[in-house]
Formats: C-alpha cells, sequence, structure tokens
C-alpha cells in the first residue's frame, strides 16, 4: 500500500477534509459535494475501512489538515538568506553612489556608467536567485517541511517575505529578514521622492526667465 495513489482510494463516505462533523462522498477520483448530515454513520463503518480512510485519505486534503513544524531549536537564518536581503540594498547604494547627480537632470541618454549598473543590476538579480535557491535547500537540509519555494526569488521581494511567514509558522520565529525588506522598499519609495522633487526644481530653476 506505499504506492496507493487518491485514485486508488475507493469511494465512499469518509470524513470531511474541511474539518466539520458532517461525512462527505469521496468518488474514488475526487470529492464530490454530497455530505452526510448524519455523523454517528460514521461509526457504523468496519473499523478497517475507518482506519483505511484515515491513512489513505487524498493527500491535498490529508497535508491541509496537519500541522507542519520544524525540529525545535534550529536555525532559520543562513548566509544565503542574508545575501537575498543585502544585494537589492547593495545594488542601490552603488547606483546612488555612483551617480552623477549635478548632470541627472540634463542627461540626454544613458551614458556608460548607467549601461554598466544596468548590467550590474542583472548580475545581483541572478544571483538573488541563486541564493535563494541555496537558502531553499538548506532549510529543506534543517527539517524544516515545506518551505517557501526559492523561485519566487524571480519576484524579488516576493520571497523574502513569503519566507519569512512560512519560517515563522513553522518555527516560531525568523521574521527579521522581512522587516529589513519592508524597510528598505519603505526607505527606498522617500528616497526616489526626494530624487525627483530635487530633479523637478532644478529643470523648473533652468527654464527662460526663471
Amino acid at each position: 500500500m506505499s504506492n496507493v495513489t487518491p485514485s486508488s482510494v475507493p469511494a465512499g463516505w469518509y470524513p470531511d477534509p474541511a474539518g466539520t462533523p458532517r461525512q462527505r462522498w469521496w468518488d474514488g477520483g475526487a470529492w464530490t459535494e454530497h455530505y452526510n448530515e448524519v455523523p454517528v454513520a460514521a461509526a457504523a463503518q468496519p473499523a478497517a475501512q475507518q482506519a483505511y480512510a484515515g491513512a489513505q485519505q487524498p493527500y491535498s486534503y490529508a497535508a491541509a489538515g496537519q500541522e507542519l513544524k520544524a525540529p525545535e531549536g534550529i536555525p532559520v537564518y543562513n548566509i544565503w538568506i542574508w545575501l537575498v536581503v543585502g544585494l537589492p540594498i547593495l545594488s542601490t547604494i552603488i547606483s546612488y553612489a555612483t551617480t552623477d547627480w549635478s548632470n541627472f537632470a540634463t542627461a540626454a541618454g544613458p551614458t556608460n556608467g548607467t549601461l554598466l549598473l544596468g548590467a550590474l543590476s542583472w548580475v545581483f538579480y541572478g544571483l538573488s536567485v541563486f541564493f535563494a535557491y541555496r537558502d531553499y535547500k538548506t532549510l529543506i537540509g534543517l527539517g524544516v517541511p515545506r518551505p517557501f519555494h526559492w523561485a519566487w526569488a524571480f519576484l524579488s521581494i516576493v520571497y523574502v517575505i513569503g519566507r519569512s511567514v512560512v519560517v515563522r509558522r513553522r518555527t516560531g520565529h525568523g521574521i527579521l529578514p522581512m522587516w529589513i525588506a519592508i524597510a528598505y522598499i519603505a526607505l527606498s519609495v522617500v528616497f526616489a521622492i526626494f530624487i525627483m522633487v530635487v530633479v523637478a526644481s532644478s529643470v523648473i530653476s533652468q527654464l527662460p526667465g526663471r
């Protein structure tokens, strides 16, 4: 029975996977919308059938009803997650530090510096995805069940937030990377607004008649 698939569970009345006191009809391939409103009917099932239903309940419902917890005391932070968090910050610092703000408002097009920064940002993006993959594998190796998937790193901060929330649920802590990422975004927005105001003021001051 180790190779039993959901489709091999025989049709019949089984405990509602949603957790209600009712029973729900399994047609052999999927749950239907038919319910048995008489909970005592479960007691009439042979003990072997009830045990079979509990052991072979379709995986999507059985997994949803389980509380996934990691072993106590495992480290939830590692070098990979801090690299994922830190790379966008480092990229922003490099970008602002190498920008010629004196000519920013009058620049006619991309310069060699801006093209280099663009290429560097793509390198950092690829590294972030790789580091997220390593972080995901590290969490699995430590015993964290079903951690947030590394592929969400393609959406940048989504991985950091999702990873923090899931690890917090599994271990009870590990939320710090999310707060750092949110603080970085908030500060980036504030600084971007400040830069736009300064640039707009510079452009207006250079208009004829000013």
